[in-house]
């Protein structure tokens, strides 16, 4: 049976789509767009589950060999005041915030659990994940449990994620912290030269994007989020940043934070003021596949006519390099402007994405 076949008796994928990404789901708060996902398994005749942390899961019945944990990630970056309502400029485009990352990954599993009837047992066995806390400071919060909680039984880690012909085999790994500075402050003219937290923090944001990078591994710093000062005309108590660092290289990353950390303390004994750093995420660089799942993963793209492109990239699949799990994350959507309000997914992708899909799993099953 043909995937098209499969597609006549079950509900389009376009249609998942349209439900799940109008269905608004921000990091942590994924509750209804978790509740919709567990709706469809039930009427799909399987028995999911909702986790301590909020992910969906369900066991799929049957299948040979490897046991393959299919995951893909409930939230999106948009809070809960922004319209996901999709408009459709036409067939092939549908613009929506959220509509690829990652409403077109869940509404691809959700087909396959639809039309598991059709798939036989040429496929490994499966566990369907539907997480949480991804995106931001989600911290990969949903796939962290999972694998915690079920990584002594799962083989392959296959994260969905992303745009079609898009294979990623490395994690890159990243810091978050937020780094504060505090002063007694006082007036502008009468206290000045009294040390000022924003004075320290303008010295400590050159200082830390002026880290060096390994010339090795691909790596990056992204300063953001900055506050700070009360007033013209008043020497500022208080000013903060938040860091992002990130590498592909564990022990590159290491070395940024290090050196990060010793030129923040060095501003604030120059500058005479208190420091403060807070971590807000750690997620893990890695890479555990062997070639396997990237040639699985290549050849089911080849036989669609897409060339398979390797990447690298923080994912769901971070989750699982730590315990040595080999992992990877497939892109099953056309689409564009991902984080962004014109976002856009070209619903009829889908279909391509999903066989692209079913015909690696196959694979997976004799590997």
């Amino acid at each position: 049976m043909t995937a098209d076949e499969l597609f006549l008796t079950h509900t389009p994928l376009p249609e998942l789509l349209r439900r799940v990404c109008e269905t608004p789901a921000p990091t942590f708060s994924e509750q209804q767009r978790a509740a919709v996902v567990h709706e469809v398994l039930q009427q799909a005749g399987l028995t999911p589950q909702l986790d301590d942390v909020g992910n969906v899961l369900a066991e799929l019945p049957g299948g040979t060999g490897p046991r393959v944990a299919l995951v893909a990630h409930l939230d999106s970056v948009f809070g809960p005041e922004v319209d996901v309502t999709i408009r459709e400029t036409s067939s092939e485009r549908w613009a929506a915030p959220g509509i690829g990352d990652n409403a077109a990954s869940v509404a691809v599993l959700l087909g396959l659990a639809q039309q598991l009837s059709g798939l036989g047992e040429a496929r490994p066995r499966l566990l369907l994940a539907f997480t949480v806390g991804e995106e931001g400071l989600g911290d990969l919060r949903g796939a962290r449990h999972l694998v915690a909680s079920h990584g002594e039984a799962i083989d392959v880690f296959l994260a969905v994620d992303g745009h079609l012909g898009t294979v990623i085999d490395a994690g890159v790994g990243s810091r978050r912290f937020r780094f504060s500075y505090a002063a007694e402050g006082g007036h502008s003219w009468g206290d000045f030269p009294s040390p000022s937290a924003v004075h320290a923090l303008g010295d400590a944001i050159h200082a830390v994007t002026r880290i060096p990078l390994p010339e090795e591994h691909r790596s990056s710093f992204n300063v953001a989020e900055v506050v700070g000062g009360t007033a013209i005309n008043a020497i500022a108590t208080s000013a903060s940043a938040t860091l992002d660092l990130r590498s592909v290289d564990e022990s590159s990353l290491r070395q940024m934070v290090e050196e990060t950390e010793q030129r923040l303390r060095s501003v604030a004994r120059r500058h005479r003021v208190g420091l403060e750093v807070e971590v807000l995420g750690e997620r893990p660089a890695g890479k555990t596949d062997d070639g396997r799942l990237w040639e699985a993963a290549r050849d089911a793209l080849a036989e669609v006519g897409i060339e398979a492109k390797r990447s690298s990239s923080s994912t769901d699949a971070n989750a699982a390099m730590p315990q040595g799990i080999p992992a990877i994350c497939l892109g099953v959507y056309r689409g564009g402007n991902a984080h962004r309000l014109d976002e856009w997914a070209d619903p009829t992708s889908l279909e391509v994405g999903f066989t692209v899909l079913l015909s690696m799993l196959r694979k997976l099953a004799t590997r």
